[in-house]
């Protein structure tokens, strides 16, 4: 194991709030002289299992802390997720049918696995200790919080002032949660900014079971690639870690300049002092934020692709975006001359998603063909070779036979 001074830098980067920092010291003073790694716990409710970058800053910590030696326990909440995760909701939300939530976990641990090693990684459902706590058992974890405790949370406090219904089985959800921490003796909790009261009622649980509280890590919210809204798929503004690698890489090329460094602390596992000196040169105008951009596009894509696919990937957008050359793995499609309709052909390669599409764009100067814009369709003239090329991005090559 790392000494505790360089395992807290790692542990600190990017995080938003530590929350018994001295309580981490002696856990980590106590880990080193033990030879014992702490137990570290992350919570995900099988709700949404689509996942992208943002969903991935709490797991790349998890990662680094199983980095550090750490034994990282992932809690699929297949018993609370039957409730649904109230925080942020102005009502409740609709339960998850058993089927929906083995579903959802399994595609869950799947993805959890593309940023976690799968042998050093623990994956748990919370049923196999919450379905069997009696009612008796039940009533004495309700009595360890009060109602105003439970109304000190920003969402419960908005709908009951509002007099929106709060159904009782709501405010067992932190209490489960917490209990979770308290039946994997936890030392360390990790969780989003949105999940403080959450996590918080962990650290209180374990001080009424007479266990040492855990230290409860925050993350930040991510910014998706528009720079202003949480990194969301509904908002397009979104890196998903299933996209292909040129995809990734050329996404992650659209970052705002202002962000290049909270993705480096937040997405990749890039050690803080080599961070610390990007951040100093970009502030001194040292280099180019554009070449430091590109580092990070091929840091992120390695991570999901390996790093021969991120080399791949950069030569690709060098020739197309920097070079304006006609990429090496362009698709070639064959077509018989009496078959052959060009609007077909875009539509049918999926360069376009409609042929209203190819119109707009041909009025709009957004197609090429060998080069040359092509503004009116009955103008192309048809050779046995043409290079199509659809906005900035989207090329194809046909041979007409």
């Amino acid at each position: 194991m790392k000494n505790i001074q360089e395992q807290i830098k790692i542990i600190s980067k990017g995080v938003d709030e530590i929350i018994g920092l001295e309580d981490l010291k002696n856990k980590l003073e106590k880990s080193i002289k033990e030879n014992k790694p702490l137990i570290v716990k992350l919570g995900l409710d099988p709700s949404a299992p689509d996942i992208h970058l943002g969903h991935t800053v709490v797991l790349r910590k998890m990662k680094q802390l199983q980095d550090l030696g750490h034994k990282v326990i992932i809690i699929i909440g297949d018993f609370t997720g039957k409730i649904g995760d109230p925080t942020g909701k102005s009502k409740a939300r609709k339960a998850l049918s058993t089927e929906q939530v083995l579903e959802n976990a399994k595609t869950y641990e799947e993805q959890i696995l593309k940023v976690l090693d799968k042998e050093k990684t623990d994956i748990v459902f919370n049923s196999s200790w919450l379905s069997k706590l009696s009612f008796e058992e039940a009533i004495k974890l309700a009595a360890t919080t009060t109602v105003a405790r439970m109304l000190e949370r920003e969402d419960f406090k908005k709908r009951y002032e509002s007099q929106t219904p709060i159904s009782l089985h709501e405010f067992f959800y932190p209490l489960m949660q917490g209990f979770d921490s308290v039946e994997i003796e936890a030392d360390i909790e990790l969780g989003g900014t949105d999940q403080r009261f959450n996590v918080l009622m962990g650290r209180a649980l374990q001080k009424e079971f007479n266990q040492d509280p855990q230290v409860t890590i925050f993350m930040p919210l991510l910014e998706g690639l528009d720079g202003k809204e949480k990194m969301s798929k509904s908002l397009g503004n979104y890196i998903g870690i299933d996209e292909k690698a040129n995809v990734m890489y050329e996404k992650a090329m659209t970052i705002p300049d202002e962000l290049i460094i909270k993705y480096f602390e937040l997405v990749t596992d890039i050690h803080p002092d080599i961070i610390d000196d990007i951040k100093r040169n970009l502030e001194e105008n040292k280099v180019n934020p554009r070449d430091v951009k590109m580092d990070l596009a091929k840091e992120i894509v390695s991570l999901y692709h390996g790093e021969e696919e991120s080399k791949k990937a950069q030569n690709r957008f060098k020739e197309v975006f920097q070079q304006g050359q006609i990429p090496s793995d362009i698709k070639i499609v064959e077509v018989l001359k009496e078959e052959f309709n060009l609007i077909d052909e875009l539509v049918k390669n999926n360069l376009v998603s409609s042929k209203s599409e190819v119109r707009r764009l041909l009025t709009q100067g957004g197609i090429k063909v060998n080069n040359e814009r092509l503004v009116d369709i009955k103008e192309l003239e048809i050779n046995k070779e043409m290079i199509v090329q659809v906005g900035k991005k989207k090329f194809i090559k046909l041979i007409i036979k």
